[in-house]
């Protein structure tokens, strides 16, 4: 029955009830199907990050070097657990050295909330090291495969390295002055 059916047939409190109810219905099926669709879409920006991140990581040694930085082991997905063994966070690559250790965050298209979400990251990387007795100097880089001028600008002036897509390959693209150091 339609709803100029139902007002010719004069509206009553139970008629009005159960439009409301029916539109109550049909609100909470859509806003299933909306998280569900939330949901596919977050887990295929995971999968474009893995892809960055499983694209970058074999070279990055190799093109630190060319930049004079040198670093002999590489992890990816690495977990810092605290004492008590809870989870503080993870660490997409880690490129490390005796003096230095380089975390690199790898998205399809970074955001500045990403950048400062990696700066957060190096912040709670230095505490836990201190914690350890682990005097190495910390530096960070951010890769993406779509990167906006504005993150990149951005990325660079908080001093971080900017990895993204050159030809086949990638570039690494260094801040002005020094690399910031945790």
């Amino acid at each position: 029955m339609e709803i100029t059916e139902r007002i010719g047939e004069g509206l009553t409190f139970e008629k009005v009830w159960a439009m409301f109810k029916e539109t109550d219905r049909k609100m909470q099926e859509t806003a299933q199907q909306m998280k569900a669709t939330d949901k596919r879409l977050g887990e295929l920006s995971n999968r474009f990050g893995e892809i960055v991140e499983y694209m970058v990581a074999p070279n990055l040694i190799e093109k630190f070097s060319e930049i004079g930085l040198s670093f002999q082991e590489t992890s990816n997905n690495k977990v810092i657990l605290d004492k008590d063994g809870t989870f503080l966070f993870e660490v997409d690559v880690l490129l490390e050295n005796g003096d230095k250790a380089l975390l690199v965050e790898t998205k399809s298209k970074p955001s500045t909330e990403d950048v400062n979400d990696h700066l957060e990251r190096l912040r709670k990387m230095r505490a836990w090291a201190d914690l350890k007795g682990d005097k190495r100097k910390f530096l960070a880089a951010i890769a993406g495969v779509v990167m906006t001028d504005t993150v990149r600008n951005y990325a660079l002036k908080q001093r971080l390295f900017v990895i993204e897509p050159s030809g086949e390959t990638f570039t690494i693209l260094q801040p002005a002055g020094q690399p910031r150091e945790w």
